[in-house]
C-alpha cells in the first residue's frame, strides 16, 4: 500500500479508493480545474479540453505556445466521438499496443478539439490509458481529458503525490491542483509518440515501445531505426 502523502490529496490505490475519488475527481474536472493522476508510466497533470480547461492548465504548467498537451482516452469509440480520423496503419497499431504507453498523432478533430491542442504535425496526439484507474474516471467523466507530465521545467516527471506537493504545494492549497495518489510509479520510459497524419507511419519521439515492436504491425514505419 502507498503511504498517504498529505490530507490534500485523494488516495486512489486499491478498487475501494477508486471508487470514492471519482466524484471529488469529476468535480475537479467539471470546475475547469486541474488533476494530478498516475498513469502507466508517470504522473500526469490534466483536466477537461474545453479552452477554459487548457487554458488553466497552460497557465499551471507556464507551457509556451505552440506546445499542445496529448489526449488520454478510454477505448478506440472515443477516437470517433473526438471527430479524428484512423488511417489504416493507425488502426494496426492500435489493434496491437493500445491500451498502452503509444500515442498517436492523428489527423481531424476541426469540429470537436480546440486547436490549441493541435500539434506542428497538424494532428491531435492521443493515447488510451492503461491505467485501469484512470479508465474509469475518464470513462465516468464521459470524454478525453488532456495530459502533461507533471513537473517543473528541467525536472523529471513525478512518479509520486509527494513529489508533486513538493513542487506545487501552492497551487494544491488553493484548490487549482487536486492530487489523486496513486503509490509510488515504478519509473519507466514515457510512451513512443507516432505520427499518423502523413501516409507513412513516423517515430517523433522513442519511448516505452520500440520501433522494432512497432514494425511488426507496420513494416515501414519511419524513425527511430
Amino acid at each position: 500500500m502507498p503511504v498517504r502523502t498529505d490530507a490534500l490529496t485523494i488516495p486512489f490505490w486499491s478498487a475501494e479508493e477508486i471508487d470514492a475519488a471519482i466524484r471529488p475527481a469529476l468535480v475537479q474536472i467539471e470546475q475547469r480545474g486541474v488533476l494530478a493522476y498516475p498513469t502507466e508510466t508517470v504522473y500526469g497533470f490534466g483536466g477537461g479540453i474545453d479552452r477554459e480547461s487548457v487554458n488553466a492548465l497552460t497557465a499551471l504548467k507556464d507551457r509556451p505556445l505552440g506546445k499542445p498537451f496529448l489526449l488520454l482516452i478510454a477505448g478506440p469509440d472515443m477516437i470517433e466521438r473526438l471527430d479524428l480520423r484512423l488511417p489504416s496503419y493507425a488502426a494496426n497499431l492500435v489493434a496491437r499496443h493500445w491500451p498502452g504507453p503509444l500515442t498517436l498523432v492523428l489527423p481531424g478533430g476541426e469540429h470537436r478539439v480546440p486547436e490549441k491542442l493541435r500539434g506542428p504535425e497538424g494532428g491531435i496526439a492521443v493515447r488510451w490509458t492503461s491505467h485501469p484507474g484512470i479508465g474509469r474516471l475518464i470513462r465516468a467523466y464521459g470524454d478525453a481529458i488532456t495530459s502533461t507530465s507533471a513537473n517543473r521545467p528541467g525536472v523529471p516527471p513525478a512518479v509520486s503525490a509527494a513529489e508533486i506537493l513538493s513542487q506545487w504545494s501552492d497551487a494544491v492549497a488553493r484548490g487549482q491542483l487536486r492530487v489523486l495518489d496513486g503509490g509510488t510509479l515504478t519509473p519507466s520510459e514515457p510512451s513512443t509518440v507516432v505520427d499518423c497524419t502523413g501516409r507513412r507511419a513516423r517515430v517523433i519521439r522513442p519511448g516505452a515501445i520500440a520501433a522494432k515492436a512497432l514494425r511488426a504491425s507496420v513494416p515501414d514505419l519511419i524513425g527511430d531505426a
